[in-house]
């Protein structure tokens, strides 16, 4: 065999693995697109660059993977159900009450599922591996807590935060069964 053609051989293969790493990048960044919609964006916009964001978001995962997350069980999935039931009733009459025990019961069901339960921040980046879909919600209803407990949130405010702690307390309340089918639909 020539030279010439053990360089075009060598050549080849060189090109051949610049397109494996460049199309294993590609794909690992749709993984995390698919898995963390819009806290992929957010993590992107926080970090210094998309490389950055992205083992961020892997180590999350990582973090995640270590939970020992638990399922409700029907008597404790319809215990919640009731509570948050009476906080929505006593809203009319105690909006900033109903509303901080809506944070409490959701921290509350965090908890009993496996999530840490210490700071916001931790709570936000574990909960984004699998409830990204409604984290934002999460986020908003926490700064409007943060709000009200200085005296800035309206009425309406605190309504707006009642609904995304819904959003969150479905989410959460849900079966990790079902979770576990959105992944495989995911990677399929």
């Amino acid at each position: 065999m020539s030279t010439g053609a053990i360089i075009g051989i060598v050549v080849v293969l060189v090109v051949l693995a610049v397109i494996a790493v460049l199309l294993n990048k590609y794909l690992q960044r749709k993984r995390l697109q698919d898995r963390f919609g819009p806290e992929y964006d957010r993590a992107v916009q926080g970090n210094e660059n998309r490389t950055a964001a992205e083992r961020e978001l892997v180590e999350r995962q990582k973090k995640h993977a270590e939970l020992e997350l638990r399922e409700l069980s029907p008597q404790s999935r319809e215990s919640y159900g009731r509570h948050w039931t009476r906080i929505q009733e006593q809203f009319v009459d105690a909006p900033a009450g109903a509303v901080a025990e809506a944070d409490v019961l959701v921290t509350d069901l965090m908890s009993e599922r496996g999530y840490p339960t210490g700071s916001y921040e931790k709570q936000a980046e574990l909960l984004s591996v699998e409830h990204s879909r409604t984290l934002e919600h999460y986020r908003s209803a926490h700064e409007i807590s943060q709000r009200d407990q200085s005296g800035d949130a309206t009425t309406e405010d605190l309504r707006n935060a009642m609904v995304h702690y819904r959003t969150l307390f479905q989410d959460l309340l849900g079966s990790t069964d079902d979770r576990a089918h959105d992944d495989r639909a995911h990677k399929a």
